[in-house]
Protein backbone atom coordinates (compact mmCIF):
# COMPACT_ATOMS: atom_id res chain seq x y z
CA UNK A 1 0.00 0.00 0.00
CA UNK A 2 1.20 3.53 -0.43
CA UNK A 3 1.05 6.78 1.71
CA UNK A 4 -2.01 8.70 1.33
CA UNK A 5 -1.65 12.45 1.17
CA UNK A 6 -4.66 13.88 3.29
CA UNK A 7 -4.09 17.41 3.65
CA UNK A 8 -1.69 18.83 1.12
CA UNK A 9 0.18 22.50 1.48
CA UNK A 10 -3.18 24.51 0.47
CA UNK A 11 -5.51 22.43 2.61
CA UNK A 12 -3.05 22.75 5.52
CA UNK A 13 -3.60 26.68 5.05
CA UNK A 14 -7.23 26.11 4.66
CA UNK A 15 -7.52 24.18 7.75
CA UNK A 16 -4.88 26.93 9.95
CA UNK A 17 -7.35 29.78 8.78
CA UNK A 18 -10.51 27.70 10.27
CA UNK A 19 -8.68 26.70 13.77
CA UNK A 20 -7.96 30.81 14.08
CA UNK A 21 -11.10 31.63 12.96
CA UNK A 22 -12.60 29.70 15.71
CA UNK A 23 -10.29 30.20 18.27
CA UNK A 24 -10.51 33.78 17.53
CA UNK A 25 -14.23 33.98 18.06
CA UNK A 26 -13.97 31.73 21.45
CA UNK A 27 -11.37 34.16 22.58
CA UNK A 28 -12.12 37.61 21.80
CA UNK A 29 -10.25 39.25 24.02
CA UNK A 30 -6.24 38.01 23.25
CA UNK A 31 -4.78 39.72 26.12
CA UNK A 32 -5.34 37.21 28.48
CA UNK A 33 -4.38 34.35 26.11
CA UNK A 34 -1.13 32.40 25.57
CA UNK A 35 -0.31 29.80 23.26
CA UNK A 36 1.18 26.88 23.65
CA UNK A 37 2.71 24.03 20.95
CA UNK A 38 3.70 20.91 21.63
CA UNK A 39 6.70 20.28 20.42
CA UNK A 40 8.00 19.67 17.63
CA UNK A 41 5.10 20.64 15.71
CA UNK A 42 2.42 21.91 17.95
CA UNK A 43 5.00 24.57 18.37
CA UNK A 44 5.33 25.34 15.07
CA UNK A 45 1.56 25.35 14.67
CA UNK A 46 0.89 27.41 17.84
CA UNK A 47 3.06 30.48 16.06
CA UNK A 48 1.33 30.39 12.67
CA UNK A 49 -2.24 30.47 14.57
CA UNK A 50 -0.69 33.39 17.10
CA UNK A 51 0.32 35.54 14.08
CA UNK A 52 -3.12 35.15 12.37
CA UNK A 53 -4.56 35.89 15.77
CA UNK A 54 -2.26 39.03 16.56
CA UNK A 55 -3.30 40.26 12.36
CA UNK A 56 -6.79 40.10 13.20
CA UNK A 57 -6.89 41.37 16.81
CA UNK A 58 -3.88 43.46 16.46
CA UNK A 59 -2.64 42.46 20.32
CA UNK A 60 0.35 40.32 21.07
CA UNK A 61 0.25 36.83 21.98
CA UNK A 62 2.81 35.36 23.79
CA UNK A 63 3.59 31.80 22.29
CA UNK A 64 6.00 29.20 24.12
CA UNK A 65 7.32 25.69 23.00
CA UNK A 66 6.78 22.74 25.85
CA UNK A 67 8.79 19.59 25.70
CA UNK A 68 6.60 16.72 27.55
CA UNK A 69 9.17 14.63 27.56
CA UNK A 70 9.71 14.10 31.74
CA UNK A 71 5.86 13.88 32.56
CA UNK A 72 5.28 11.25 29.94
CA UNK A 73 3.56 8.33 31.56
CA UNK A 74 6.28 6.19 29.42
CA UNK A 75 9.49 8.07 30.53
CA UNK A 76 11.51 5.39 32.80
CA UNK A 77 10.80 2.78 29.36
CA UNK A 78 11.28 5.08 26.79
CA UNK A 79 14.42 7.00 29.36
CA UNK A 80 17.37 6.29 26.29
CA UNK A 81 14.97 6.90 23.38
CA UNK A 82 13.47 10.09 24.18
CA UNK A 83 15.83 13.35 23.57
CA UNK A 84 14.76 15.89 25.82
CA UNK A 85 14.91 19.59 23.98
CA UNK A 86 13.61 21.78 26.94
CA UNK A 87 10.54 23.94 26.88
CA UNK A 88 10.66 27.64 26.07
CA UNK A 89 7.91 29.51 27.82
CA UNK A 90 8.89 33.22 28.76
CA UNK A 91 5.11 34.38 29.85
CA UNK A 92 3.55 33.58 33.50
CA UNK A 93 0.60 31.25 33.09
CA UNK A 94 -0.97 31.91 36.03
CA UNK A 95 -4.51 33.86 35.26
CA UNK A 96 -4.04 33.30 31.81
CA UNK A 97 -6.18 31.50 29.01
CA UNK A 98 -3.73 28.76 27.68
CA UNK A 99 -4.67 26.88 24.36
CA UNK A 100 -2.49 24.07 23.90
CA UNK A 101 -1.69 23.28 20.12
CA UNK A 102 -0.53 19.61 18.93
CA UNK A 103 -0.05 18.32 15.53
CA UNK A 104 -1.93 14.98 16.35
CA UNK A 105 -4.34 13.94 18.86
CA UNK A 106 -4.60 9.92 18.81
CA UNK A 107 -4.23 8.50 22.92
CA UNK A 108 -4.59 11.87 24.00
CA UNK A 109 -1.42 10.57 26.64
CA UNK A 110 0.57 13.19 24.60
CA UNK A 111 -2.05 16.20 26.01
CA UNK A 112 -2.27 14.76 29.55
CA UNK A 113 1.25 14.93 29.96
CA UNK A 114 1.22 18.84 28.47
CA UNK A 115 -1.22 19.66 30.82
CA UNK A 116 0.67 18.31 33.72
CA UNK A 117 3.61 20.13 32.76
CA UNK A 118 1.77 23.53 32.00
CA UNK A 119 0.14 23.49 35.46
CA UNK A 120 3.83 22.85 37.21
CA UNK A 121 4.43 26.39 35.58
CA UNK A 122 1.39 27.98 37.70
CA UNK A 123 -2.22 27.86 37.52
CA UNK A 124 -4.12 29.01 34.20
CA UNK A 125 -7.45 30.45 33.85
CA UNK A 126 -8.20 27.56 31.41
CA UNK A 127 -6.76 25.11 29.60
CA UNK A 128 -8.14 24.51 25.90
CA UNK A 129 -6.73 21.91 22.85
CA UNK A 130 -6.30 22.63 19.51
CA UNK A 131 -4.82 20.14 17.08
CA UNK A 132 -4.72 20.17 13.27
CA UNK A 133 -5.80 16.11 12.85
CA UNK A 134 -7.78 14.68 15.36
CA UNK A 135 -7.61 10.64 14.26
CA UNK A 136 -9.10 9.00 17.00
CA UNK A 137 -8.24 6.44 19.43
CA UNK A 138 -8.50 7.72 22.87
CA UNK A 139 -6.83 5.93 26.07
CA UNK A 140 -7.56 9.03 27.86
CA UNK A 141 -11.12 10.74 28.48
CA UNK A 142 -9.52 14.42 26.48
CA UNK A 143 -11.10 15.87 23.62
CA UNK A 144 -10.14 18.90 21.59
CA UNK A 145 -12.05 22.15 21.55
CA UNK A 146 -10.49 22.77 17.80
CA UNK A 147 -10.13 20.53 15.32
CA UNK A 148 -8.59 20.85 11.99
CA UNK A 149 -9.47 17.41 10.85
CA UNK A 150 -11.09 14.74 11.77
CA UNK A 151 -9.67 11.45 10.32
CA UNK A 152 -10.04 7.56 10.57
CA UNK A 153 -7.74 5.92 11.10
CA UNK A 154 -6.24 1.88 11.63
CA UNK A 155 -4.85 1.44 15.07
CA UNK A 156 -1.03 0.71 13.36
CA UNK A 157 -1.53 3.63 10.86
CA UNK A 158 0.68 6.92 11.43
CA UNK A 159 -0.48 10.32 10.81
CA UNK A 160 2.34 12.43 9.41
CA UNK A 161 2.27 16.36 9.87
CA UNK A 162 5.07 17.91 8.22
CA UNK A 163 5.39 21.61 8.50
CA UNK A 164 7.73 23.91 6.22
CA UNK A 165 9.76 25.15 8.70
CA UNK A 166 10.59 21.52 10.08
CA UNK A 167 10.00 19.38 7.05
CA UNK A 168 10.53 21.78 4.08
CA UNK A 169 7.03 21.41 3.07
CA UNK A 170 3.26 21.60 4.41
CA UNK A 171 1.14 18.00 3.85
CA UNK A 172 -0.30 15.46 6.04
CA UNK A 173 0.30 11.62 5.66
CA UNK A 174 -1.47 8.81 6.20
CA UNK A 175 1.25 6.01 6.71
CA UNK A 176 0.00 2.49 6.43
CA UNK A 177 2.07 -0.14 8.56
CA UNK A 178 3.80 -1.65 5.79
CA UNK A 179 4.71 2.06 4.31
CA UNK A 180 6.32 3.13 7.48
CA UNK A 181 10.26 1.84 6.45
CA UNK A 182 9.72 4.16 3.02
CA UNK A 183 10.27 8.17 3.25
CA UNK A 184 7.49 10.21 2.34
Amino acid sequence: MRDAILMDGEAVGRVLGKLGQAVGRRFQSVESLGLIGIRARGDVLARRLANALQEKHRGKIPVGALDISVYRDDFDALREEIRVRGSEIDFDVRGRHILLVDDVLFTGRSVRAAMDAVVALGRPASIALAVLVDRGHREMPIQADFVGRAVKTAHDEQVQVQLREVDGVDRVVLRRAADRGRSA
